[in-house]
């Protein structure tokens, strides 16, 4: 399978969003997971965070400015992803308990 794999491009504010959810305590592979983008990119983030190189590009020079619109739809898709992946939790428990009290009903063939 030869796959072609495309380059994700994020905004500034989307890989300080993505640093700030692990320097807050969260698994590097659960929140790359969680926005959907490749766990080694967050980890190079934040190491680049570190060293006080998030902002810049490969060539030393400053990333472009992202407007306003551009950060708040970066964080939408970040939060909509947490809420999908919370919602998911929730279905994936209220079935096995819903499965779990079928099964202790009286009257049930299990």
């Amino acid at each position: 399978m030869n796959q072609e794999r495309r380059r994700g491009k994020y905004t500034l504010e989307f890989k300080q969003e993505a640093v700030r959810q692990v320097k807050a305590g969260r698994v590097a592979a659960v929140v790359a997971k969680t926005l959907g983008m490749p766990r080694a990119s967050l980890t190079n983030w934040v190491r680049a965070d570190a060293r006080g190189e998030l902002g810049t590009s490969a060539g030393g020079k400053p990333v472009p400015v992202v407007t306003p619109e551009q950060s708040e739809i970066a964080r939408l898709r970040a939060e909509l992803a947490r809420v999908k992946m919370e919602r998911d939790i929730a279905k994936k428990a209220a079935a096995y308990f819903a499965q779990d009290v079928l099964q202790s009903t009286p009257g049930s063939s299990r």
